[in-house]
């Protein structure tokens, strides 16, 4: 029988091998008394603890998750508890923005010596799910549907780029495009409207580059691609900050790539865009001022200012211009102010919990599940051997279920902890419009919250906060178990 009263909730408890199973079994042979909540999962290290785990538990039922390993500086793998500290403090800042209640899910420290520790931990945890109760099932809420409110001021002037040196970049490309393989960059697509990537390699094609509000595309995601050979490549402040990245990780050589940059003035919603355009036949053409474009379609003239239909990562954007770049032209932009909530994270936390459960029941009932979030990031490098797919493990089934798509959701948001560099690539090559970038949004303000204002993408030098750690954690502290 349980030491509480009322039912026996779902517990589940991952346990070092070395200090806190050992812990456990302590206990039990001093016959402490201990709730029978707990269901016990014994792994050989905190460090092998995948946050994905404590997700998938949570997603698929159980009312809380316990984490236990050895005391920091007791690791029997000498670091793998400094490692997991990091990444469960980042997990547990995460997990609200799904809906999830964070007190459901703690870590703590327990050595096997620790019997008396142990019991006092696991009754202290089990005691706080059962005030909290069964854990809502995202299944259960109605679909909540909302959208993000646009109406921000953006920390720098946005505009059409009408004015940039786009002929001084086309003669800067020409000048070294012997010495490359290929450029990368934009060019019109099926009407004016809208752009592709270009891949320029001779003169002829970098006269078809293209500058202004409809770049939306990150040309970085192609770069990966180029590994071994010489690439040249156009890029907006943001796309800087994936290249960064790519050079960060290894996945692409400074030596390989040539980077081009004008500062960006802001790029265009597409999708809401395209929504106030409607049902059209053709775009008749596309017209430019400073402050806006009008597009003409069917004969109709449709207007649209760069401070309203900006993307919502253009209005708190500190980097319009290229953090690296080899060859910059134009003018640098000034940024004021500090940066604000972005608009489709705000959104979330202007709601309750159960509200942003119901929200993403919602969400993830449009989901397509056609993985074009996945395929349009830069720092999504390895898709071929993605979880999503993969049988052996079994991560995923193909259901088509709102869990197992937030799942997937939450496994590329967790993957890209401390390396998201915000493009919101995702977000726009989501063809149903799902607001996926707030959940990497929320890591990556867990990451700043931690690490000292952490940014990805700034410094190709710098090694991103989880694949390193400090003995004494300056933001992490001990919990209390009293």
């Amino acid at each position: 029988m349980p030491v509480l009263n009322g039912k026996e909730l779902r517990i589940v408890g991952f346990l070092c091998n070395w200090c806190s199973y050992g812990g456990a079994d302590t206990a039990g042979v001093a016959r402490a008394t201990q709730p029978t909540d707990l269901r016990v999962i014994r792994v050989p290290c905190s460090g092998r603890i995948d946050p994905l785990f404590i997700v998938k538990a949570l997603l698929n039922g159980a009312d809380g998750v316990l984490v236990s390993g050895c005391h920091p500086r007791d690791c029997h793998y000498a670091a793998g508890n400094f490692y997991a500290r990091r990444r469960l403090e980042v997990l547990k800042q995460f997990l609200p923005v799904l809906g999830i209640d964070e007190r459901r899910f703690e870590y703590t420290w327990v050595s096997a010596s620790e019997g008396q520790r142990w019991q006092q931990v696991v009754t202290v945890f089990t005691d706080r799910i059962h005030k909290l109760g069964p854990a809502p099932k995202l299944e259960d809420p109605e679909p909540l549907l909302k959208i993000a409110d646009m109406a921000l001021t953006s920390l720098r002037s946005l505009g059409t780029g009408q004015n940039a040196a786009l002929a001084d970049l086309k003669e800067a490309i020409k000048a070294k495009l012997p010495e490359l393989d290929c450029v990368l960059g934009w060019q019109q697509g099926y009407d004016a409207a809208h752009t592709v990537p270009l891949f320029m390699k001779t003169p002829e094609d970098v006269d078809k580059l293209v500058w202004g509000p409809f770049n939306v595309n990150n040309p970085a995601v192609y770069l990966p691609s180029f590994k071994g050979k010489k690439v040249g490549i156009v890029v907006k402040g943001c796309d800087s900050r994936s290249v960064v990245e790519l050079l960060q990780e290894n996945l692409i050589r400074r030596e390989d790539v040539t980077i081009f940059a004008l500062p960006c003035e802001g790029t265009l919603d597409m999708a809401r865009v395209n929504q106030d355009l409607g049902r059209y036949t053709k775009i008749d053409g596309v017209t430019y001022d400073e402050a806006g474009v009008t597009i003409t379609a069917d004969g109709k003239d449709h207007r649209f200012c760069m401070t309203d239909y900006a993307q919502g990562k253009c209005y708190g954007c500190t980097t319009p211009s290229a953090v690296l770049a080899d060859t910059l032209l134009g003018q640098p932009v000034k940024v004021d102010g500090a940066p604000n909530t972005p608009p489709e994270l705000a959104l979330l936390d202007s709601m309750t919990l159960d509200e942003r459960l119901a929200f993403w029941r919602g969400q993830m009932d449009r989901c397509l599940r056609c993985y074009a979030c996945r395929n349009a990031c830069p720092m999504c490098v390895c898709r071929d051997y993605c979880v999503s797919d993969s049988r052996d493990p079994h991560w995923m089934t193909q259901e088509d279920s709102a869990k197992e798509k937030l799942f997937f959701q939450t496994i590329h948001a967790m993957h890209l902890a401390g390396r998201c560099t915000g493009c919101g690539e995702c977000q726009r090559a989501c063809p149903v419009g799902i607001p996926i970038l707030a959940l990497r949004q929320q890591i990556a303000r867990a990451v700043a919250q931690l690490f000292d204002g952490y940014q990805p993408g700034l410094n190709p030098d710098e090694v991103p906060p989880l694949l390193g750690y400090e003995v004494v954690e300056k933001n992490i502290h001990e919990r209390d178990w009293k």
